[in-house]
């Protein structure tokens, strides 16, 4: 098996809570962050999910928070796509630090969302085929 898709980020101080660790909205925003970056460097753009008449949506996202980041510490944000026979998909996600110790991982259902019927698609699998250059970073 492969290493899932990951992006570096560093916590930059403004994303700081009272307490001097990563406010806990942060770790969604990192999440979504390399889900885009991973469709990105598989060729879709938000422009050709629109031009398909899709986009993805969120139905449902877990944090477990497992060690607290600080600013300046740098992370990898993880992302798999888990695909099973319905119109949901899973992503895994998780923020390791650069030790490798896990702060967080995300559990994420989501789907692609038929924007003029706005209901789910069938087979989301066979969209993110098409729409990619490189569908193997999906899993596919």
């Amino acid at each position: 098996m492969t290493e899932p898709f990951s992006v570096p980020v560093t916590v930059r101080g403004y994303e700081t809570d009272v307490q001097g660790h990563l406010n806990q909205s942060v770790y969604l925003n990192y999440a979504e962050h390399a889900r885009w970056s991973l469709l990105q460097a598989a060729g879709i753009s938000q422009a050709g999910l629109i031009s398909k008449g899709v986009g993805p949506v969120a139905l449902e996202t877990t944090i477990r928070y497992k060690r607290e980041l600080l600013a300046g510490d740098e992370v990898e944000v993880t992302c798999d796509f888990e695909w099973g026979e319905g119109k949901t998909f899973r992503i895994q996600q998780a923020i390791r630090k650069s030790d490798g110790t896990v702060a967080a991982e995300i559990t994420a259902v989501g789907g692609l969302l038929d924007l003029k019927e706005r209901r789910l698609v069938a087979d989301p699998r066979e969209y993110f085929k098409e729409l990619a250059t490189d569908p193997a970073l999906f899993g596919l």
